[in-house]
């Protein structure tokens, strides 16, 4: 894979910003969501306080709040703001939730009751289902023949409760007969509606004062077929004498009391200690506001791959005109509590619900139920995932680009070190010297300084290999020309000559010579060997040196030597047979070329921790081309006619004994230009 395409996908990396940010995005989503339900939670606690000092208001019969369960078949009057035109045909109620009651004797009779509030007037809407519909004969003796509706109202002003006959000869416009002493003492003509015939049954529409009902509201209808034979489906037993169950409303002043609190955001409910609604303001569901800034595809991507949530549509109460859920049973408990839920008209929006108990006395008579959409809140991270988005891309197609270009670069600038290289060096393995290598800082510009440097010494050590066979040639043509010449006069030389002896002995200097060469040849290798099992000693470095240099002056008597050496311990870890080893060679080397009468100085001093340890010798410099590799094996100056055996092996000698003890050998010239100074950094112990 090419470094082009290499880094392409290393720039993959970068969609983690994205990710990062839409990460801090779902932090922060977070975090207004908690303000938000704060927020709510202190709006619900202000409402319940305020209902709390007029509690009397949800309950205007207080007998309902004095009791322990409230019965199954209340009917829930729902509030009202249009007007209801009674016709007995049901336009205008679809939108009002209906409860049904079935009955026990008749499989196919039940009845389903909507009711509504509006000025203080109760409307009802009935639809009987009864496949057989007998309606009313006025000319019988028995008034309660046909089917019929009874209506029954709670007891009130010291009177018992009322029940009430509805019945009709045939469809349209019906009234109220008295049933019971309480109902005849009320005015039966408040109680209007219409009778209209439908498909399975029939439908009764109904108007009559809320204040009569007393609060309670039975309804039942009767499926007339003879006398032992009648069926019925309602909240009540028309046989029983009970008090009818209760019907449930919001009281006016409730509503007022909880509408300075409305802001049109939120949805308002006010509910008694059953779960009933006593008021209400906003929208039955929150809708979507504040979404239209942001593109819907861009909220798709949000809400649906970025969104971890996984929530539930708002519970449905079991009765019209309660509210449910976790958080409303919660504070019906006593707790505050919050819950999220799915919202039922857009599933990729939220409403965030509080509920707060309403308590007087510690007893808790309702709850504060607000639910608030979160598109207000979202459409802030809506806006701020389309600035991130946007800008993402943007910095990762410029990243791109720029990885790009930068691998573009440097795929060129390492194919033309390539190119340069294999220019170098020719097939038949020749080092060329027309390699320029990069003054770039970079890692790149290094490799290529690197290249050249090893170019380079290829490049010299193959110089050396060719001039090899010369040096050995002029190393071995003497020795070789001595054993000839001395054996020719041998073989011509008559027995007993006094010169014999003369020429065996030139024989044996020749013989010894070649030996030395050989030896000097094979010592490098030897040396490499033996130095791997010598083993490191803690020792004090100034015995060994002032041992040695006292015995280097009577070695050789030419030169003068001197020593500057510390007057404290200089303690090291070495093999002092080896440090002996690189110090007769760098002496024999410093004592070759220092003349009669110079001088050859030993130095130890401390130096970044290390011990310095130098010879300098008085003498000729060293010249240019090889103070760079004078401690490369087969590197020798000699001055000519030098008869001694030379071949460049005695300070690589010395760099192989340094680097055992983790020391660096150099050789450079004397600065005052004259004579040369190797030293030797070893580390201290």
């Amino acid at each position: 894979m090419t470094l082009r395409r290499q880094l392409l996908l290393v720039s993959l990396l970068l969609l983690s910003l994205p990710w990062a940010g839409c990460q801090f995005l779902r932090e922060m989503e977070a975090a207004l969501r908690q303000g938000q339900e704060n927020a709510l939670t202190a709006t619900a606690q202000a409402i319940a306080t305020v209902t709390a000092a007029e509690a009397g208001l949800l309950y205007p019969y207080p007998q309902r709040r004095l009791a322990n369960s409230d019965t199954e078949r209340a009917i829930y009057a729902f509030a009202s703001d249009q007007p209801i035109i009674l016709d007995g045909y049901g336009d205008g109620w679809e939108d009002t939730p209906a409860t049904v009651f079935n009955s026990a004797g008749n499989s196919e009779l039940h009845i389903k009751v909507s009711a509504r509030v509006r000025a203080g007037q109760l409307y009802m809407l009935l639809k009987v289902r009864d496949p057989q519909v007998n309606y009313h004969h006025p000319g019988l003796p028995d008034a309660n023949n046909g089917d019929r509706l009874i209506l029954r109202l709670g007891p009130g002003a010291g009177r018992g409760v009322a029940d009430y006959r509805i019945s009709t000869a045939a469809p349209g416009q019906v009234s109220a007969t008295p049933l019971s002493r309480s109902a005849r003492s009320r005015d039966a003509a408040e109680i209007r509606g219409f009778w209209q015939d439908a498909r399975g049954g029939y439908t009764l529409e109904l108007s009559l004062p809320l204040a009569i009902t007393g609060g309670r509201l039975g309804v039942a209808a009767v499926d007339h077929r003879g006398t032992d034979s009648n069926a019925w489906a309602g909240n009540l037993d028309p046989a029983s004498s009970s008090a009818p169950p209760w019907l449930i409303s919001g009281p006016v002043e409730v509503q007022r009391l909880s509408a300075p609190f409305a802001d049109g955001n939120s949805d308002i409910y006010l509910l008694d200690k059953f779960g009933w609604r006593m008021a209400s303001h906003g929208a039955s569901a929150p809708q979507a506001r504040g979404a239209g800034d942001t593109f819907w595809l861009l909220q798709w991507l949000y809400r649906t791959i970025l969104s971890a949530d996984d929530l539930s549509s708002p519970p449905v109460a079991a009765r019209p005109g309660q509210l449910a859920g976790v958080e409303v049973a919660a504070a019906l408990a006593g707790r505050s509590a919050a819950a999220r839920y799915r919202s039922p008209r857009d599933s990729n929006l939220s409403i965030q619900s509080v509920a707060v108990p309403v308590s007087v006395a510690g007893d808790t008579v309702g709850a504060v139920v607000l639910r608030q959409s979160g598109e207000s809140y979202l459409s802030l991270t809506d806006r701020a995932f389309s600035r991130l988005l946007g800008y993402s891309l943007a910095a990762l197609a410029l990243a791109t680009l720029g990885l790009l270009g930068y691998a573009s670069l440097l795929s060129w600038r390492i194919r033309r070190l390539s190119r340069a290289v294999g220019q170098a060096i020719g097939e038949d393995g020749a080092i060329g010297g027309d390699f320029s290598a990069s003054s770039a800082g970079d890692e790149i510009g290094e490799l290529s300084r690197h290249y050249g440097d090893l170019l380079r010494r290829v490049r010299e050590y193959n110089d050396y290999l060719r001039s090899l066979s010369r040096k050995l040639s002029h190393e071995l043509r003497t020795p070789i020309a001595v054993i000839r010449s001395s054996l020719d006069n041998l073989e011509h030389s008559p027995a007993g000559d006094a010169e014999a002896g003369t020429y065996r002995e030139r024989a044996r200097e020749g013989l010894a010579r070649l030996q030395n060469i050989l030896t000097a040849m094979s010592e490098a290798n030897q040396l490499e060997e033996s130095i791997l099992g010598e083993p490191l000693q803690h020792m004090d470095l100034m015995p060994l040196l002032e041992t040695v240099w006292a015995a280097y002056a009577d070695v050789y008597p030419g030169p003068h030597f001197r020593s500057v050496l510390p007057n404290t311990a200089a303690n090291t870890r070495i093999a002092p047979e080896l440090l002996v080893q690189a110090l007769d060679k760098l002496v024999d080397n410093a004592a070759s070329y220092c003349p009669d009468g110079g001088e050859i100085v030993l130095k130890l001093e401390a130096q970044s921790g290390q011990w310095l340890l130098s010879v300098s010798n008085d003498g000729p410099t060293l010249p240019p081309d090889v103070a760079g590799q004078l401690f490369e094996p087969m590197v020798s100056r000699r001055e000519p006619g030098d008869q001694a055996v030379h071949l460049g092996l005695g300070l690589h000698i010395v760099r192989l004994i340094t680097e055992f003890h983790g020391g660096v050998a150099r050789a450079a010239n004397r600065a005052d230009g004259g004579g040369v100074v190797v030293s030797l950094a070893l580390p201290m112990a």
